[in-house]
C-alpha cells in the first residue's frame, strides 16, 4: 500500500530522542524551549508555546483571548472537527461561513454577513496547505474589532505574499501530528507577538502555574515533552526540503492528470506558496466513492478529507445546527486526496498517476 502519509524519521530524530532519554530529563524542559524558539523564529513570530496537540493549541488560543460563554466565533465547516470543537470547549458558539469553491478555505466575502454583536473572533483554516486570503480577512477583523486565530495545522511553511502562515493572527496554531508536514508524533504550537498572550498561554498549558505550586489561573496539562520537542527540532531543519518535495510531487500529478475531464486539479491562489499537506482532487462524475474503492484496491491509500461538514456531524445536529452551505457540501461530495508526501518514490508517483488515468469513469 502506498500510504496517504509517511512520517520522515531518520537517524537524526532517533539520536535526538536517545539523547533525551539518556539525559533523564524527558518532560518539558530545555528541548521544548529550544523548539519553541526555533519554530517561532522560522515563522517570523516572537513567541512560541508548545502544546500537547494541535487541538489543545486551538483551545489555549481561544482561552487566552478570553473567548467564552455567549461569544460567537466565525469559522469554516470544512475542516477537521477540532477546529469547531475547541470553540465549544470554551462555551462559545461556532458560526459557520461557506468556503471558496476553488481553494476550499473560508470565503472572505462570506465572513461579514455572519458577524453579530456576539462575534468575538474568526478562526481561519489554511486547509490542505493552502493559505487563506489573509489581506482581506485581516481588514475585516480590524474593521469589526475581532480577534483573529490562524489554524495553520496543515500549513507549516506555507506563504501568503511572502509571509509565512502563522504570522498574521493574534495567535496562530500548528499541529505536529504524525501525518503533518513535520511531526513530533503528537504535539502542537501556539505563536503570538503579544507578550501578555504569551505569558497567559504559558500558564494555561501548565495548570496555571507561574512558579511551582503557585496557580495564578485555572489551567490544564497541555504540555509538550522534551522527547517530542527533540523530534521537532530535527524535523524543522528538514521542513523546507520536505515541502519542496511535496510541491514537486504535486507538479508531477498536475502534468500527468491535467487532461482527465472528470478530474479537477488543485487550485493555487496567486501570490501563495501551497505546501500540499494534501493533494486534493475533485471528482466530477459522481463516482468519487467508486474511485476511492478502486484506488484502495490497487494499493493506493487515498482518503476523503472531509466527507461530512462539521455542522452536519451528529453531535452538531443534536446541538440544533440546521444550515446549508452549498460550496462546503459540494466539496464534501467531490474531494479525494491522493498521496503526495516526500517519501514517495518515482515508481510510486508513476503508479498513482497511471492507475488514475486507467479508471473507467
Amino acid at each position: 500500500m502506498i500510504g496517504i502519509s509517511k512520517p520522515q524519521i531518520s537517524e537524526e530524530e532517533i539520536n535526538a530522542v536517545r539523547d533525551v532519554l539518556n539525559s533523564g530529563n524527558i518532560v518539558q524542559g530545555e528541548k521544548v524551549r529550544e523548539f519553541e524558539n526555533n519554530f517561532s523564529s522560522y515563522c517570523g513570530i516572537k513567541h512560541g508555546v508548545a502544546t500537547s496537540s494541535g487541538t489543545s493549541a486551538l483551545e489555549v488560543a481561544l482561552r487566552a483571548l478570553d473567548i467564552g460563554k455567549y461569544d460567537e466565533v466565525i469559522t469554516t465547516g470544512f475542516s477537521f472537527i477540532a477546529t469547531a470543537n475547541c470553540i465549544m470547549y470554551t462555551g462559545a458558539t461556532p458560526v459557520f461561513a461557506d468556503i471558496d469553491s476553488r481553494t476550499f478555505n473560508i470565503d472572505s466575502d462570506k465572513i461579514e454577513e455572519k458577524i453579530t454583536e456576539k462575534t468575538k473572533a474568526v478562526i481561519v483554516v489554511h486547509l490542505y496547505g493552502q493559505p487563506c486570503e489573509m489581506g482581506k480577512i485581516m481588514a475585516i477583523c480590524k474593521k469589526h474589532n475581532l480577534k483573529l486565530i490562524e489554524d495553520a495545522c496543515q500549513a507549516h511553511g506555507a506563504e501568503y505574499k511572502g509571509r509565512k502562515t502563522g504570522s498574521f493572527g493574534d495567535i496562530s496554531c500548528f499541529s505536529f501530528y504524525a501525518t503533518k508536514n513535520i511531526t513530533t508524533s503528537e504535539g502542537g504550537m501556539c505563536l503570538t507577538n503579544e507578550e501578555d498572550l504569551h505569558k497567559k498561554m504559558k500558564l494555561l498549558i501548565n495548570h496555571g502555574m507561574d512558579q511551582q505550586y503557585k496557580h495564578e489561573i485555572l489551567g490544564y496539562n497541555y504540555r509538550m515533552t522534551d522527547i517530542q520537542a527533540a523530534i521537532g527540532i530535527e524535523q524543522l531543519k528538514k521542513l523546507n526540503k520536505f515541502n519542496e518535495k511535496r510541491i514537486k510531487n504535486a507538479g508531477f500529478f498536475n502534468e500527468k492528470l491535467r487532461d482527465i475531464e472528470w478530474v479537477s486539479l488543485p487550485f493555487v491562489s496567486p501570490g501563495c506558496r501551497h505546501v500540499f499537506h494534501q493533494y486534493t482532487l475533485r471528482i466530477l462524475n459522481n463516482k468519487r466513492d467508486q474511485f476511492l474503492k478502486y484506488l484502495n484496491e490497487n494499493h493506493i491509500g487515498a482518503r476523503i478529507y472531509y466527507p461530512v461538514p462539521i455542522f452536519k456531524q451528529p453531535v452538531y445536529k443534536k446541538l440544533g445546527y440546521n444550515i446549508e452551505l452549498s460550496n462546503t457540501e459540494k466539496a464534501c461530495e467531490e474531494v479525494i486526496s491522493i498521496p503526495v508526501h516526500p517519501g514517495l518514490t518515482k515508481e510510486d508517483l508513476e503508479k498513482i498517476s497511471k492507475k488514475i488515468t486507467e479508471f473507467k469513469s
